[in-house]
């Protein structure tokens, strides 16, 4: 760990990937550890960080309703500033924490200071709301981007998203059978949770290899 920050791979890699967690679970969750790991063993210098309003309930153990999303943007943008990584950086997060780091994406990719996007399990809509839907800015994203998402996630089925309209700056990794932690129901799908976060990295360093610095 480095202050605020959870620090996975190697210091001197080629790209830096920081990652939010999602609405209800902290950073060093299973899943967020999981996802960490699988990237840094592929070379990736992985950041998790917390939003205030989770590193709070550590102390506190309160357990009210996150913020709105969009309130986080600034918080996010601090992280970065924070972090200051060397080389190029990719954005993103869980959940909720790739949605924070899609709003805020062009205006720093405009600006030169990311490369990317990277949501793992994007919520496309709340679970049981497919019409909530929470995707009018990713119709103009202009912002290179990669959504690895499970094709039964409660927050956006694969047929579900099919039918949006979304820009073609996204990219979107379909893992079968995955929930929205992207595990996958072994005995109907044939993979394992570990076997989807291998081809999560595994996709992820092709994408980044594709990105311009």
């Amino acid at each position: 760990m480095s202050g605020r920050f959870l620090i996975e791979g190697p210091e001197d890699a080629r790209l830096t990937i920081l990652l939010a967690h999602g609405a209800g679970a902290p950073m060093d969750s299973a899943s967020m550890t999981a996802a960490a790991k699988a990237l840094s063993a592929k070379g990736f210098h992985v950041a998790r960080f917390e939003f205030g309003y989770m590193a709070g309930r550590r102390i506190s153990g309160d357990r009210k309703p996150p913020p709105r999303a969009e309130t986080l943007n600034p918080e996010y943008k601090a992280a970065i500033a924070e972090l200051n990584a060397k080389g190029p950086l990719v954005i993103g997060g869980k959940s909720m924490g790739g949605r924070v780091a899609s709003m805020i994406a062009d205006e720093l990719y405009t600006e030169g200071r990311i490369a990317g996007l990277l949501c793992l399990g994007y919520p496309f809509h709340p679970p049981g709301k497919p019409e909530q839907l929470r995707t009018q800015h990713l119709k103009g994203l202009r912002t290179p981007t990669l959504i690895c998402q499970g094709t039964r996630d409660e927050f956006g089925t694969r047929g579900e998203v099919s039918g949006y309209e979304l820009s073609k700056a996204i990219e979107i990794l379909w893992l079968e059978d995955g929930d929205h932690d992207l595990k996958p129901r072994k005995t109907i799908s044939g993979f394992s949770a570990a076997d989807h976060l291998a081809t999560m990295a595994e996709t992820v360093l092709a994408w980044t290899a594709r990105l311009q610095p």
